[in-house]
């Protein structure tokens, strides 16, 4: 049986990292934040399974570093589900794999509809995983029994589903596809933060005018270090919809800001001087933010045909075309080929718009050999067949 334990002292740690030096194969490895609960995304437990050593439960905060265990897993292949959710918080506590298997990401590749871990499971090793802690705080100390079953489960069946999929990629002749999958998930680069952060607040396209969107701004710089401050997830202080409506009433005092009845949450009245002050500040600031920032963001192509009638009729043809091929292929578009790197391209597309080209323009976005080659050809193509379907310009009336 499992040993549920979890590692929290140094000594137990580093013979944990001994034990996992001494196994074989391939390692299972994952990670429980606490999203939705706290601030922070860093991880708050850490699970690893190898052949011959066991399963280990570590506590993070105890911890602090991971150093040993990486230099000990250095070479070895790192075996992950939905790898791109976890390497962030892994790599903060220095974990950072040189090889991965994303078993997720493999099962997209296989072509199979849902990608979650307990339903692969169920259908590659006939294991019933149930889910029902995915959504916990693991914050949480200490950790219910249950919470550890779960988690360890999660890890310890991750090996033998590698080599199921893996065997399944050899068969299916996309074992080389897999890898330069993984390797771009590995490789792939922490997004800048953007300038303007609060611009991420939900529904601010609906605020009208500088001087509710100067509150919206400064209501939401004051949450954001609040829940700094107490590692609490911003929404459970003052829901977003709060500070909408605070912003769109724009109140004059801080009596009409404790009156307004959209303007709840945990911590509406409890800081309300704070939250007075972040609407005065926003009333009364001479720096005000414009409506609509500047940015290489392309607009929705809902509305190409009316901006740019040429870029939607080479976004819709591209798309039908490369839809065919994942189909053929047994694989999803969005994995055949990254919908931004499409709509860049068809909304600026190299000149002359030829599979050699094409090529070029889509490996300087960020597609991977293989998805270059299954499809420059067929958009190029697909360009083609767009510009003979462009309207001639109107003759004009004598």
């Amino acid at each position: 049986m499992a040993d549920h334990r979890v590692i929290d002292t140094q000594d137990a740690y580093l013979a944990a990292v001994a034990a996992i030096a001494a196994g074989i194969g391939p390692v299972g490895i994952d990670a429980e934040r606490a999203s939705g609960f706290t601030y922070s995304q860093r991880a708050y437990l850490i699970q690893v399974y190898r052949r011959d050593a066991g399963t280990f439960l570590f506590d993070p905060p105890s911890i602090g570093r991971f150093d040993e265990l990486n230099a000990v897993l250095a070479e070895e292949e790192w075996i992950l589900h939905a790898a791109s959710q976890d390497l962030a918080c892994l790599r903060e506590v220095g974990l950072d794999p040189s090889r991965i298997f994303d078993t997720e990401l493999a099962a997209r590749l296989l072509g199979m509809p849902r990608v979650g871990l307990g339903t692969v499971v169920e259908e590659l090793l006939g294991i019933h995983l149930a889910k029902e802690h995915s959504a916990a705080n693991w914050s949480t100390r200490p950790l219910p029994e249950s919470w550890l079953v779960y988690a360890a489960l999660d890890v310890e069946l991750l090996p033998d589903l590698r080599d199921q999929m893996a065997m399944m990629l050899e068969e299916s002749d996309k074992s080389a596809i897999a890898v330069q999958e993984f390797d771009a998930v590995r490789a792939k680069e922490t997004k800048p933060q953007r300038a303007d952060p609060w611009r991420r607040l939900s529904g601010i396209h609906s605020i009208r005018g500088q001087r509710s969107l100067a509150i919206a701004r400064e209501l939401w710089l004051a949450r954001d270090e609040l829940a700094r401050e107490l590692d609490v997830s911003p929404g459970r202080l003052v829901p977003d919809a709060s500070l909408l409506a605070a912003a769109k009433r724009a109140p004059e005092t801080k009596q009409v800001l404790a009156e307004l009845r959209e303007f709840s949450g945990r911590a509406s009245r409890t800081e309300i001087d704070r939250w007075w002050k972040a609407v005065h500040d926003g009333l009364t600031t001479d720096d005000m933010p414009v409506m609509r920032p500047n940015g290489d963001t392309l607009p929705p192509p809902r509305s190409w045909s009316g901006r740019n009638p040429e870029a939607d009729l080479r976004y819709k043809a591209a798309r039908a075309a490369i839809a065919k091929v994942a189909e053929e292929r047994l694989i999803p578009a969005e994995n055949l080929l990254t919908p931004e790197y499409l709509r860049r391209l068809c909304w600026t597309p190299p000149e002359p718009a030829d599979a050699a080209s094409v090529a070029v323009a889509l490996s300087e976005s960020g597609a991977r050999p293989w998805q270059v080659d299954a499809i420059a050809q067929v958009i190029a193509d697909a360009f083609v067949e767009a510009r003979q379907t462009t309207p001639s310009p109107a003759e004009p009336s004598s």
